[in-house]
């Protein structure tokens, strides 16, 4: 088998968040679970691709102040611009030469919507 510093890796974390929307007159509750996934190609010295933990706490800052928030109030349009959002302010988080491959954002239904970096 190869060296695993020609590979890539994956590294992801999830968290639920739920946020209301208001489309016109009509206002919508959604209930997301949240993936962050950080990449890297080959691993570190302790074998992982990012700390876990460091990723989970950027992104438990993150959701914070969005849980149960009405999103237009901070600027959010909808779903995309949520995730827009998150992935901008989680990519300081991911050291290099990790970085942070993509935010997705998953319904109750199982709709995943994803921003790739």
């Amino acid at each position: 088998m190869g060296s695993t510093s020609t590979l890539h890796f994956e590294a992801a974390v999830t968290r639920p968040l739920s946020v209301v929307f208001r489309t016109g007159e009509a206002w919508e509750g959604h209930d997301y679970t949240v993936e962050v996934v950080a990449m890297r190609r080959g691993l570190d010295g302790f074998d992982v691709v990012v700390d876990f933990r460091d990723l989970e706490a950027a992104l438990d800052r993150s959701l914070a102040p969005l849980q149960g928030r009405l999103l237009s109030e901070l600027g959010l349009d909808g779903p995309l611009a949520l995730a827009q959002r998150l992935l901008a302010e989680l990519a300081p988080f991911v050291p290099a030469p990790a970085h942070l491959k993509e935010v997705a954002l998953t319904d109750g239904r199982g709709r995943r919507m994803v921003v790739l970096s």
